[in-house]
This record gives structure tokens, sequence and C-alpha cells, in this order.
């Protein structure tokens, strides 16, 4: 899959999570659904998107990068 947004997948997701790496664990909870819910608002402006194949349409599977943190001015 592409790491790329397509509106067509984008239309046929059924499910986003989001990833965070291990630099990010002492985050509060409150913070981390923050800049989940900006980052999936506009997954077109993540750095690091994929559309993962379920059984019912596409997860988006957005991973947080410091760029986006950045981006998002955290």
């Amino acid at each position: 899959m592409s790491n790329e947004f397509d509106p067509y997948r984008e239309a046929l997701v059924v499910e986003a999570t989001t990833l965070w790496p291990d630099d990010y664990d002492d985050w509060e909870p409150t913070d981390r659904r923050r800049i989940e819910e900006q980052l999936h608002s506009d997954p077109a402006k993540a750095n690091q998107l994929e559309y993962v194949r379920v059984h019912t349409g596409f997860a988006r599977q957005i991973t947080v990068t410091p760029e986006d943190l950045e981006r998002l001015g955290a």
C-alpha cells in the first residue's frame, strides 16, 4: 500500500489507529488524544500514513513523527 493520502481509500476508512514511538511514552493521555484527533482530522498532512486493508474497508494508520508534532505546535 502507498504511504500517500488516497481519497478513494479514505472514503472506505472504517478504523483509525495511531502509532506512537517509544520516545513519547511519558506523554499524558489527554495530550496524546489531542494530537491523534488533529492528525486524523487532516490525514493528508500526516508524515507517515498507511492504509491497511481490513475485511470491511481500510484502516487508516498514522505513525506520529517529530515533524508532525512540530507542525501541530506540540
